[in-house]
Parts: structure tokens; C-alpha cells; sequence
């Protein structure tokens, strides 16, 4: 081959990193999803505001006692929360949201994000926000 043919080859791709949303559940909630949703909804003016994630059993209105992993958010001293349940651990499967307020427990829990087609990391965190804006509970309403 001549000099010049092997200058005309295209240069090799490069492989893409995985994206985030690729990683193991677990890993992708504690690294990437609850710190974005602690930037975002701090960002929306909430103080005090405490993130866990923890595998727990559903609210009695669910009728399942089987437990879930649960990315769980209060603030306000608790007297605010949300939940956003992943039943499948996964975050592309069904998602279920409540949230609660003065301290009482959950009236009710309902899909989250259940249209959508192709879930990501800043549609999981807009989500929320959307939610807890509907509820006149970030300042910037």
C-alpha cells in the first residue's frame, strides 16, 4: 500500500464511555441521580433538604408488603417528603411517587414518569421538581 492510500483511512472511533444510566441501579442512584436531585431542588431554594435511598417496604395504600428500593427526600425538620419507589430496580421500569406533608404519612402514591419512553438522569430529576413545584412547595413559585 502506498503512502498515500494508508493517509486516506478514516481514524479509528472512538468507543463511548457507557452512559450513567447504563450503570448498576444502585450505583447510578447513590453517584448520579441523588446528587443531581440535591443540586437541582437546592437550587429551587429548599434548606434542610435530606436525600437517602434505602430499600423499604411500600406504603399500606400500595397493598404489597414487599419492600422497595426508595430514593426518599424530606425537609422543613420532616415535616415535607417525597418518595420516588423503584419496585424493579430499574430505572427504565416502573416508578411510583408520594409525597406527604406536616409530617403525615402518604394519602396516596401514583406513576411517575410512566409516558416517557426514554428515561435519563435529568428527566428523573425534572420530574421531581415538576411534581414538587405542583405542590407550591419550592420557593421559586
Amino acid at each position: 500500500m502506498s503512502e498515500e492510500t494508508e493517509s486516506k483511512k478514516p481514524a479509528a472511533k472512538k468507543e463511548k464511555p457507557p452512559a450513567v444510566e447504563d450503570k448498576p441501579f444502585p450505583e447510578f442512584i447513590e453517584q448520579h441521580y441523588i446528587p443531581a436531585l440535591r443540586d437541582a431542588l437546592t437550587s429551587q431554594g429548599l434548606e434542610d433538604l435530606e436525600l437517602k435511598f434505602a430499600k423499604e417496604k411500600l406504603p399500606a395504600s400500595v397493598g404489597t408488603s414487599e419492600p422497595c428500593w426508595q430514593v426518599m427526600g424530606q425537609w422543613k425538620g420532616g415535616k415535607r417528603q417525597f418518595n420516588v419507589y423503584f419496585p424493579n430496580e430499574d430505572i427504565k421500569a416502573q416508578k411510583v411517587f408520594s409525597c406527604a406533608d406536616n409530617g403525615s404519612k402518604p394519602s396516596g402514591i401514583e406513576p411517575f414518569l410512566g409516558d416517557e419512553r426514554r428515561i435519563n438522569l435529568s428527566l428523573l430529576v425534572f420530574g421531581v421538581v415538576q411534581r414538587l413545584n405542583a405542590q407550591k412547595w419550592l420557593n421559586r413559585n
